[in-house]
């Protein structure tokens, strides 16, 4: 029963509250810090649950007025209001019980790269970057260009953001795979549609305790920033090539002037990068959660296409087809591609914990 699933998060609510009141609590400041946030995650279940306990408790006390000669029918028009008060705080409580993303509350390293298309993929890479800057600024996050490469006629070859705000991950995460667009490029003369692809990376920020890496793993190279056509664009070894042994990952940064700054950036991005190594490797065990992922960091997968001549946007992981793609990227309107994928993703999950 949903409500013999919902007393220990009451309890252990209450029981939080107590000991964030005790003066010993209170004077350890690290303690205070790991309860106080304890106490905000449940906070949510805590309140639902504190709501749909008393509904059904008003549903029993209307029940047994329904013989009442006087009160009979206020108490059948009440209990409509309260059976579909229920209903939506059980579908509301069910997704709070899903077990949490532990980096849904991170910041996000979003990684646009120009694949298959060439120069036309390298200004889609530029149309995606402008799309998702706009996103961001709609959802409140700051973004910040950690590393950029752009590409010979406009548009990135690569381009790597860190987009800050809370949330931003479990918002991005489902943007990961490959991104198909078929439209006419400027250089074709003949009006031909033609098909490119662009794939997206997305990575949690991670704290230096999440991730361990042994400096001796590590070959790190200092070099002349270059621009187009590689003519220097410093006069001093400010770029900074940072090559992980183990795993052949190599980041490059040249964007600051400062080696150290450089260094600094190229290093969270192979953080990122380790950490998301060892997230695949931990989901590829857990196979029911795997199947609840709806394809989220498969950067191998096409998980979207955009005609622009017929202005359709697809998402092929949940079959949604929308035919406003001119204003989704002009706004930045990811939302209405987003929404539906969380909806479909907590579904998916509710039917395999079975709640």
């Amino acid at each position: 029963m949903l409500a013999d699933k919902l007393q220990p998060f009451l309890d252990r609510y209450d029981e939080l509250s107590r000991l964030l009141s005790d003066p010993s609590i209170t004077n350890d400041i690290a303690n205070m810090t790991k309860l106080s946030k304890e106490q905000s995650n449940l906070e949510d279940i805590a309140s639902a649950a504190k709501s749909y306990l008393q509904t059904l408790a008003d549903i029993e006390e209307n029940k047994a007025l329904l013989d009442d000669a006087e009160l009979g029918e206020l108490a059948k028009d009440e209990l409509k209001n309260l059976e579909s008060q229920k209903e939506n705080l059980e579908e509301e409580i069910k997704i709070l019980l899903l077990p949490k993303d532990p980096n849904d509350d991170k910041n996000v390293f979003l990684e646009i790269r120009a694949g298959t298309g060439g120069d036309e993929a390298a200004l889609f890479a530029g149309d995606l970057f402008n799309a998702y800057t706009r996103y961001a600024e709609l959802r409140g996050y700051k973004f910040e260009i950690v590393s950029q490469s752009e590409g010979n006629t406009g548009g990135f070859k690569e381009i790597i953001l860190l987009i800050k705000g809370k949330g931003a991950y479990s918002r991005l995460k489902f943007e990961g795979g490959t991104h198909r667009v078929q439209r006419v490029p400027e250089t074709e003369s003949q009006g031909r549609v033609h098909t490119s692809a662009v794939t997206v990376a997305i990575m949690p920020e991670v704290e230096d305790s999440e991730i361990e890496i042994n400096p001796n793993d590590l070959r790190i190279d200092v070099m002349r920033s270059s621009g187009h056509g590689g003519q220097s664009v410093n006069t001093t070894d400010s770029a900074v090539r940072i090559t992980h042994i183990p795993t052949g990952i190599v980041v490059t940064n040249q964007d600051g002037k400062s080696q150290h700054k450089n260094k600094e950036a190229a290093m969270k991005v192979l953080k990122a990068r380790l950490y998301e190594i060892q997230e695949e490797e931990r989901l590829a065990k857990e196979t029911s959660e795997r199947k609840s992922q709806v394809g989220t960091g498969d950067r191998s997968g096409r998980i979207r296409t955009y005609n622009f001549p017929q202005n359709r946007i697809s998402d092929h992981r949940i079959n949604l087809t929308l035919y406003r793609l001119d204003a989704i990227m002009a706004a930045g309107l990811f939302d209405e591609i987003i929404e539906p994928l969380i909806a479909h993703y907590q579904a998916e999950a509710i039917s395999d914990a079975d709640l």
